[in-house]
């Protein structure tokens, strides 16, 4: 048997058969003789109290992250553990499967193979983004594995955000919003705002405009090195959201810098997964 471990588990909470293999799981990795962490809510409706923290216990010291769910619990998992830099071994019970790798019925083989120490990791850059609000109280920094997104409110129209870049003033953006990516964002919302894709392990700043209202409308692709600057003009304030989340609205003079983050993800891979291959798969593409 391999050394006692420390394993974090987390779920998705509306996929019944990823709750049904959270306890199968715990069963099983409690009976080789490791020690089992889940958050409190997991915890609960997994029927598996015993082994339940609180969040903000959740993250350090673990060895690996175990998340079954689909890219969104993967984001969650980060949000917990990034901190830390623990492995994250994603079970995808999601439907598109960019971040969890490894399919269910793998789940046990996988495991095994990382606790014996026989394993591939693939590492991910994170964005830093700090803000500061220009009201007097103090910047906060949030980190992000796929995306900051600085966009209109649901009562606003179109918003104005001047883009600094390495401190040399760029341009201001009257659109609907921006996005700042990382290549693992690259194939979320800044997909979708038709923005490029991006190998997964580069390392790069990716800026998208969301329905600009302005000609020039493309995506930039700027060094990891850089810095950029998001500033909110005028009186329509912005939301902004860190991985999805939601985190706060900001007025006017409002500014949020975002870098490259000293933080970074560690995939655990089941075997070898080139990039050009996930994106066949997952967009149905053929070779003919």
């Amino acid at each position: 048997m391999t050394e006692p471990a420390q394993i974090g588990l987390l779920l998705h909470h509306r996929r019944a058969q990823a709750v049904e293999q959270a306890a199968d799981l715990a069963e099983w990795l409690v009976g080789e003789g490791h020690h089992l962490r889940i958050p409190n809510a997991d915890a609960e409706i997994a029927g598996l109290e015993t082994y339940g923290v609180d969040e903000d216990r959740f993250g350090e010291g673990l060895d690996v992250l175990v998340s079954l769910g689909g890219d969104g619990s993967i984001l969650r998992a980060v949000e917990l553990s990034s901190e830390f830099e623990v492995p994250l071994l994603g079970v995808n019970y999601g439907e598109l499967g960019y971040l969890a790798a490894i399919e269910p019925a793998d789940a046990r083989s996988a495991i095994s193979t990382f606790l014996e120490g026989d394993y591939e990791v693939e590492t991910r850059m994170m964005l830093q983004a700090t803000i500061d609000p220009r009201d007097g109280s103090e910047p906060v920094v949030h980190h992000a594995l796929n995306e900051i997104v600085l966009e209109r409110t649901a009562s606003s129209n179109t918003i104005r955000l001047l883009v600094w870049i390495d401190g040399a003033r760029f341009h201001t953006y009257p659109a609907d919003g921006l996005i700042v990516a990382t290549p693992t964002g690259s194939t979320a919302y800044a997909l979708s705002a038709r923005g490029p894709i991006v190998a997964a392990t580069h390392r790069a700043l990716l800026l998208t405009p969301v329905s600009p209202h302005m000609l020039f409308d493309r995506s930039l692709l700027l060094e990891p090195e850089s810095e950029l600057a998001l500033e909110v003009q005028g009186h329509r304030p912005a939301a902004l959201s860190v991985d999805g989340r939601k985190v706060g609205t900001l007025a006017d003079g409002a500014t949020v810098r975002c870098t490259a983050s000293p933080r970074t993800v560690r995939l655990v891979l089941n075997g070898p997964r080139r990039f050009h291959d996930v994106l066949k798969a997952k967009f149905g593409l053929s070779d003919r």
